[in-house]
């Protein structure tokens, strides 16, 4: 039956080659978007991982559901004891301790509100690499008394490297206290939004500046991104829920999550339409076929075939059909997708950014094997109905087509 079905299959030649181009084309479509969506996605998951929030953030338990209404409340005073347990946690490539705080920031010609962060400047370098400097440099650690400021902040208060600026915050225990700062940089993030209240000074200044000796969390970056689980788990082992709470990047990016849902959402309509063109294209072909061949199944059945064998031989035929098809999409999907990521795809900065990236076309085996198997699906489905109704088609009335 499989030797028949291939001979049937070489014999329409113009017809084969129609069919196979509607697959290949819909597979190779298929292998596009997908490898496009995510190379996005990967792109803007790293950006968001690298800019702010590391893969994993260590909270004193009850400050992520405080929503950061008493941030003063959840300030962590043993850090000592999470940077030992991160010790045991594989592939953590650096860890670092951040300060939280609000208040204004003044520059004698106007005032804005602003969100500043106490970090450590060399630890915060390592994991903050998409963090890009408009102006200026990061901080090091030999700027006790610099600050580095947000692009929004800077046009704002029309800021450049080397101006003053005060900040006035609020302390722990409520008193007003000021310190004047020196204008280090001007830093672009992958959020405008963060960027409009953005401000960073060393950890030790910070902590002066709202009298404490707590910080509000830790942040980890790991060697790989598909580590997150592993080390959650092991550093969940390590640290007790009613004292520490761990948030991975995934809980954090507000931002990212709504992105990503998008893009699958609009990749999975894609996938639809597609699969509908190549179900369409597939049925027209199969189906003209199909009734021309009527006499030639009608000589099969009065040979003693029955109409199950004729159903069988009719979607198996398609089935090659779908085989050759979508392996040929596969190929030319690849193919395509190296030329175009040597190329690139210059993309406009996405909502709330301002910062413009280069896509490619991502080559994932997961894709490459969804859209092989929708293509041979499609082809199959494609042949059903044409079939059933050949294999129900009376033995006389199909020897009466013959020319």
């Amino acid at each position: 039956m499989f030797k028949l079905a291939l001979r049937n299959v070489l014999r329409q030649q113009t017809r084969t080659a129609l069919t196979l181009a509607a697959i290949g084309l819909g597979v190779a479509g298929l292998i596009l978007g997908g490898g496009y969506v995510e190379d996005i996605l990967v792109q803007l998951r790293e950006a968001t991982i690298h800019s702010q929030l590391g893969h994993l953030q260590v909270y004193k338990t009850g400050q992520y559901a405080s929503g950061g209404q008493r941030p003063f409340d959840y300030l962590i005073d043993d850090s000592p004891i999470i940077e030992k347990a991160l010790r045991g946690v594989p592939g953590v490539v650096a860890e670092t301790r951040r300060l939280s705080f609000s208040g204004l920031i003044s520059n004698g010609h106007g005032e804005l509100p602003m969100l500043g962060e106490g970090i450590q400047a060399e630890s915060e370098i390592r994991i903050g690499t998409a963090l890009s400097m408009l102006s200026g440099r990061r901080l090091s650690a030999g700027d006790p008394f610099g600050i580095v400021v947000g692009e929004g902040v800077a046009n704002a208060l029309k800021l450049k490297v080397g101006d003053s600026v005060d900040l006035v915050v609020s302390t722990r225990e409520g008193a007003m206290n000021t310190l004047q700062f020196t204008v280090m940089g001007v830093f672009r993030s992958l959020s405008k939004e963060y960027d409009a209240r953005a401000v960073q000074i060393s950890l030790g200044t910070a902590a002066e500046l709202v009298d404490t000796t707590g910080i509000t969390a830790v942040v980890v970056l790991l060697d790989d991104t598909t580590n997150t689980d592993r080390a959650l788990a092991t550093l969940r082992a390590q640290l007790p829920a009613d004292r520490y709470e761990i948030m991975t990047w995934r809980e954090l990016a507000d931002f990212y999550n709504g992105t990503a849902a998008l893009y699958e959402r609009q990749f999975a309509v894609l996938q639809v339409i597609i699969l509908v063109m190549v179900l369409l294209s597939v049925a027209n072909n199969v189906n003209m076929t199909l009734h021309e061949r009527t006499p030639e199944f009608g000589i099969m059945r009065a040979l003693g075939r029955t109409g199950r064998d004729i159903f069988r031989q009719a979607v198996l035929e398609t089935t090659l059909l779908g085989v050759l098809g979508a392996t040929m999409g596969v190929v030319i999907g690849v193919a395509l997708a190296v030329v175009i990521s040597i190329i690139g795809i210059p993309m406009p900065p996405p909502p709330n950014s301002e910062t413009g990236f280069t896509a490619a076309i991502r080559v994932v085996p997961a894709i490459l094997a969804a859209a092989f198997g929708l293509g041979i699906l499609a082809s199959i489905g494609a042949s059903l109905l044409p079939a059933r109704h050949l294999a129900r088609i009376p033995v006389v009335e199909a020897l009466r087509r013959t020319a």
